[in-house]
């Protein structure tokens, strides 16, 4: 039987690293797209790779350049939110066009190599704002691939964590022994996690609701 192969854009994360260990429980093989953005918060890159390595998953970095900016994560001279936003408010941390642009990446690269998925880890329940984080986005997205790509009429857009709180993401990893001490949420990229950023706050809040300590803050 011909093993399935799945593009996961894998930024380091708590939810792509999620994401990673679900896609290879539904028994894909995973090739990990690790993209470099020049976000400020670069070390989630070497985050990334420990946990592609760990999985022993094929990984690729992708350095593409956004020179316009527009974003607190691309601009450091913007400060960044600290967890205070309204649902309605689009977060500074918002890049433009950001999983057009990977997503394309990764379309692109599973066409190649005949994947059968694409996996993303959008989420749209602890995030507010962002554009590219809906269902109607991804389910956009999927007929304009079947349009303008030459075989990938059968390549899906798997977004499994979609509508799930950063809890219930929290207790599927410790069901899945996902290494979370090896991720980084911090959007600062300093040595520690600043404690105060927007997402420092939301992983906080879903390891606390979770009722399951943090391991990065063990350790």
């Amino acid at each position: 039987m011909k093993s399935k192969k799945a593009i996961v854009l894998l930024s380091g994360g708590l939810d792509s690293t999620t994401l990673l260990y679900l896609a290879r429980e539904k028994g894909y093989k995973c090739s990990c797209l690790i993209f470099d953005y020049a976000q400020r918060h670069r070390k989630e890159i070497f985050s990334a790779v420990r946990i592609a390595k760990k999985t022993k998953s094929d990984y690729k970095i992708v350095k593409i350049s956004l020179p316009w900016k527009g974003s607190s994560l691309l601009d450091k001279t913007r400060k960044l939110p600290k967890g205070s936003l309204r649902k309605k408010d689009i977060p500074s941390t918002y890049v433009s066009a950001r999983n057009i642009i990977f997503l394309s990446f990764a379309v692109s690269f599973g066409e190649a190599i005949a994947a059968d998925a694409v996996f993303i880890g959008a989420n749209i329940v602890d995030y507010s704002g962002y554009p590219d984080c809906r269902s109607e986005f991804f389910k956009k997205f999927k007929q304009m691939i079947d349009i303008g790509t030459k075989n990938t009429r059968n390549i899906k857009v798997e977004t499994p964590l979609l509508n799930l709180t950063k809890a219930e993401i929290i207790k599927l990893g410790q069901r899945l022994k996902v290494p979370y001490e090896l991720t980084w949420s911090c959007y600062k990229g300093d040595k520690i996690p600043c404690g105060v950023c927007d997402s420092c706050k939301f992983r906080a809040k879903g390891f606390s609701q979770a009722g399951i300590i943090d391991p990065f803050i063990e350790k």
